[in-house]
């Protein structure tokens, strides 16, 4: 009896391997996910953007999003990390925003809860089983796969989605991974208790504190449990010779603005360390095979946009393999257009976060004017506002023309990073 081909076989079961397969699966396609570990598992990453909302309302996962409790974000926070500095986004105040709030998840629950949709919505979910091959040609691709110690099963399909993660499998088998090599990262991070968070419907912003040479984020699950992190440089991590607890103590205590957040605060479980970051697949295609999520690229996490990302491009990678099916061919016209919008959306973010580790960026992001509503525009595209036309496309480019102009002539005041520095108005956008 020959094997059953499956319509797409989607790896890892992630946000993005998620989104698609209930896409696939609410078009009537037949969709197997494989993946490695079992659900819930925890994982960093756990604030998203206003955007994602719309994606839930797609994908028809919202009301169970809602239900779970998540706690909500209504705008971010960006701090020097001398207090000399700050800017408070609040995403109703946009003008260019179609939806204006988000949520802070634990992503153990959050990911299990998409999985576990994409199994109520028609997709054949196995967790546990670990992809050691995967092959695609111009009309077929397959998987060699097993379960724990069990005997190597090969599975075909019509299309192969790679939602890997940084895992990236097919992107690290075929050679396309490019690391960017100004943002060699690494991130120590935990959960903590007792951060002192801002009142009424700022508590639950993602705050963001930037030093002269690094960066932490707070991100409020609950008023009793906070993500902290912090990123720095992969020399200057090797250079302490410290362990993360020593390194990232070192690194908050150093500053006006973390001091003031975690003078109190105790962690709830060791610190955990992860790096490489910043890396893009020069393709993001290939014949019947899609990269989605972080097996596309990887960036910076400085404006929470990976979740966001990979269910965006979850989403759009579904819509193509349904495309291509009912067209009854690969459809490599249709797999290229697909490659240009993620690519598109991953650079509005990758710009933004390599801008943010210059000064002039940081300078006139965080002393924003109304002119021609250039912050309305950047605040959007932080949103996830990815489709924006040409009315957004202009004010970025403009708004990085200003950055430029930064560099040779002083449009606003120059900031300091030295802890002695006044202290200036928040600003408010």
């Amino acid at each position: 009896m020959a094997q059953e081909i499956y319509d797409a076989l989607v790896i890892g079961g992630g946000p993005g391997g998620s989104s698609a397969a209930t896409f696939l699966a609410r078009s009537g396609k037949r969709v197997l996910v494989l993946e490695k570990e079992r659900f819930p598992r925890f994982h960093v990453g756990e604030s998203l953007l206003p955007y994602n909302r719309a994606l839930f309302e797609e994908m028809g996962v919202l009301s169970k999003v809602e239900a779970a409790g998540f706690n909500r974000k209504f705008g971010a926070q960006f701090h020097l990390g001398n207090g000399s500095k700050a800017l408070k986004l609040v995403f109703r105040n946009g003008r260019f925003n179609h939806h204006t709030e988000a949520l802070q998840v634990e992503r153990a629950a959050f990911d299990h809860l998409l999985l576990q949709h994409a199994r109520a919505s028609g997709a054949e979910v196995r967790e546990g089983w670990t992809v050691t091959a995967a092959g695609n040609d111009s009309d077929r691709a397959y998987v060699q796969a097993r379960a724990g110690a069990g005997e190597t099963q090969r599975l075909e399909s019509r299309f192969l989605i790679d939602a890997s993660g940084r895992a990236n499998l097919t992107g690290n088998r075929d050679g396309l991974r490019l690391v960017h090599p100004k943002l060699k990262k690494v991130a120590i991070f935990a959960h903590f208790q007792g951060v002192a968070l801002d009142e009424g419907s700022s508590a639950g912003d993602t705050v963001v504190v930037r030093l002269a040479d690094k960066w932490f984020w707070l991100i409020p699950l609950s008023r009793q449990k906070v993500s902290v992190g912090c990123v720095m440089d992969q020399e200057e991590f090797a250079r302490l010779a410290q362990t993360p607890t020593e390194a990232f103590t070192r690194a908050w205590q150093s500053s006006v603005a973390m001091r003031r957040r975690l003078e109190r605060a105790t962690p709830l479980g060791p610190f955990q360390t992860s790096g490489d970051f910043s890396y893009y697949n020069r393709r993001l295609i290939g014949p019947c095979l899609l990269r989605v999520g972080d097996a596309a690229g990887f960036m910076d996490p400085i404006f929470s946009a990976g979740v966001y990302l990979a269910m965006h491009s979850g989403k759009l990678a579904a819509r193509t393999v349904i495309d291509s099916l009912a067209a009854g061919g690969g459809g490599q016209a249709r797999l290229r257009l697909y490659e240009r919008r993620v690519f598109r959306a991953m650079r509005f973010f990758w710009d933004t976060s390599l801008a943010f580790y210059t000064t002039p960026f940081l300078e006139l992001f965080l002393e924003p004017r109304p002119t021609f509503g250039l912050p309305d525009a950047i605040v959007a595209i932080l949103a996830g506002e990815l489709e924006g036309g040409w009315r957004l496309g202009i004010r970025r480019k403009a708004f990085f023309g200003l950055v430029w102009l930064q560099r040779r002539m002083a449009l606003v005041p120059h900031i300091s990073f030295a802890e002695d520095s006044p202290a200036s108005p928040d600003s408010v956008l």
